[in-house]
């Protein structure tokens, strides 16, 4: 385990973060929309002083290793090897300690690097003469196909794995090659253009091949779900896009490959779609990581204006800011990019109206407007949608501004607001949670910081008395835990031995926002003395408490005509007030 430790102390949890998350510097910590459950307002915390994040939403907390877990599906000794890949550190060699699934996944990416590069080859090479001359004909330059790293499927990949050492478990794995009856392999993608499919980290995981002949059939062939491949959580393009999406603070979302080569060419590079199936709710996740701000352009015919229906609705339920983008001469975003110019199409994805616009248009037409139940039928078609934007007087604003296009009345409107109302007020509950007092707070931090407060402190804090007394106590006696194994600790290995609701309570108490967990630390005296003037805070505290409790007894003792025992107790409490 030491050089996981070497690793966290030279990795820099919020540079890492940050290339999944768009954070904002909040006091001695950073924050931004949580990237593991649906939120309007940020509560997920970086914490660079503890190396530590936290969402105070939905309790999720960790070392940078679990936020690269987390994020990426990738197994402990794969995020280990991730990191140190990224950052130059020398990763030491332990596949003699990874576990068989460990050592799958990593069998799998290799093969789709060698994949990738062998399909490039091809591509370059006589058997991707047709291939290329696709490529040409739909106008896709040199650059892009490199850029893209597109490729061409023949019928090598078998013998290279083979050639390779890959054993049999391997290569079905892979979703690169199926198995004949007879235990043979071929090659699942053969004569098809190739459009690798890559991780947010850009490694290879799968692939798309599109048919060159016409009897090849499906048109699209795409690869099956493996132990490194889920397609439901990968977007086309997103490690490509995400920087150009946190910069123009906007996603655009296509259908399909060559619609995102074809609007990337046209320099609009935050653009994504997804992997041959509908969009999915960890995709808009993916999304809204890097921006809350999305243009859909899906295809113009009944089939795109159909999912972008769909793909509004799961939008909307993870609050994105929703523009459509309507491109004339019924044309799909790469052809549109052919025949009208960047410029145009760049003008077009820059004014995008709201998607309630396009949904009331939409309305119209699934619906009898002739008739007043045709019209409410519309409009209550709308509500979702209108019910998605955020912010209550723009709400009110665009429900009127429809009905009035639907021709529906205003008291309709207001009565369904108030139906829509009632419903979120009674959908938010609050939790009730046990907080921590700012003197365990102060004490606390200094604990978890400094080993020489450990050592000045702890002996006393465990004969405290008021210490029973402490919301804190759980995370006292933890701390008293880890300090009696002579170890070194740091505030995630407190954390993780917690139960959630004191994980819940050490977070929310030293990842906040206005306490820096290294203010003043490193100044010997100043932060010590802090921490004495709080041990004496509780020193009286306990006094005051044991006091208390000695008057309740003799009270108990007199109302219980025990006067023998109220007589002690008296003295006994005189004892107590002049020690």
């Amino acid at each position: 385990m030491e050089f996981v430790e070497q690793l966290k102390s030279q990795v820099d949890i919020v540079g890492v973060v940050q290339q999944y998350v768009t954070l904002r510097k909040m006091g001695p910590s950073f924050k931004g929309l949580c990237p593991f459950h649906n939120e309007k307002t940020p509560s997920f915390t970086v914490h660079a002083a503890h190396q530590f994040y936290y969402c105070h939403g939905c309790h999720v907390g960790g070392d940078v290793l679990n936020f690269v877990m987390e994020i990426e599906h990738l197994s402990f000794y794969e995020a280990l090897k991730l990191l140190a890949e990224r950052h130059g550190i020398p990763l030491p060699k332990r596949n003699e300690h990874t576990d068989p699934e460990t050592k799958l996944r990593a069998a799998i990416y290799q093969m789709h690097e060698i994949a990738e590069e062998e399909f490039g080859s091809l591509l370059a090479g006589p058997q991707g003469a047709e291939a290329r001359a696709y490529l040409q004909k739909r106008g896709v330059s040199p650059d892009m196909v490199e850029q893209f790293r597109l490729g061409y499927a023949g019928r090598t990949l078998t013998k290279i794995f083979e050639r390779r050492g890959f054993t049999a478990e391997q290569m079905e794995a892979s979703g690169l090659v199926m198995k004949r009856e007879d235990g043979s392999f071929y090659e699942r993608f053969r004569n098809r253009l190739m459009f690798p499919i890559h991780n947010e980290s850009g490694k290879p995981i799968a692939f798309g091949g599109r048919a060159l002949g016409p009897d090849d059939q499906p048109k699209y062939l795409n690869s099956p779900e493996t132990p490194i491949y889920k397609k439901s959580h990968v977007l086309y393009n997103l490690h490509r896009a995400k920087e150009a999406i946190r910069k123009s603070e906007r996603a655009v979302l296509v259908e399909g490959y060559m619609d995102v080569i074809g609007v990337f060419a046209s320099g609009v590079r935050e653009v994504v779609a997804s992997c041959g199936t509908a969009l999915t709710r960890q995709q808009v996740q993916s999304i809204k990581r890097h921006s809350l701000n999305i243009a859909v352009n899906f295809d113009p015919d009944n089939a795109g204006a159909n999912a972008a229906e769909r793909s509004i609705e799961m939008l909307l339920d993870e609050s994105m800011r929703i523009r459509i983008v309507q491109l004339e001469g019924g044309l799909d975003p790469d052809e549109f990019c052919k025949t009208n110019g960047a410029d145009a199409y760049r003008a077009s994805v820059r004014n995008a109206k709201s998607y309630f616009y396009w949904m009331a248009d939409r309305a119209r037409q699934k619906h009898d407007m002739r008739t007043s139940e045709g019209r409410v039928a519309a409009f209550q078609f709308l509500l979702p949608a209108i019910q998605g934007l955020s912010d209550k007087i723009e709400r009110g604003a665009v429900a009127n501004d429809v009905a009035s296009y639907l021709g529906v009345s205003s008291g309709l409107v207001l009565e369904n607001f108030r139906k829509m109302a009632i419903d979120r007020r009674d959908k938010t509950v609050q939790p009730v949670r046990e907080s921590m007092r700012a003197v365990d707070r102060m004490l606390i931090t200094l604990l978890v910081s400094r080993g020489d407060a450990r050592e000045l402190f702890i002996p006393e804090l465990r004969s405290l008395g008021a210490l029973q007394q402490s919301p804190a106590r759980a995370i006292y006696e933890t701390l008293f835990t880890l300090h009696a194994s002579g170890a070194n600790f740091t505030f995630g290995d407190l954390h993780g031995r917690l139960q959630p609701a004191e994980q819940a309570m050490l977070a929310t108490a030293l990842l906040r926002d206005d306490v820096d967990g290294s203010a003043d630390l490193d100044v010997d005296e100043a932060a010590l003395d802090r921490g004495r003037a709080c041990l004496e805070s509780m020193r009286h505290s306990g006094h005051d408490m044991d006091l208390a409790r000695l008057k309740n007894l003799v009270k108990d003792a007199e109302r219980a005509g025990n006067f023998a025992e109220a007589i002690r107790l008296t003295q006994e409490l005189q004892a107590f007030k002049s020690a």
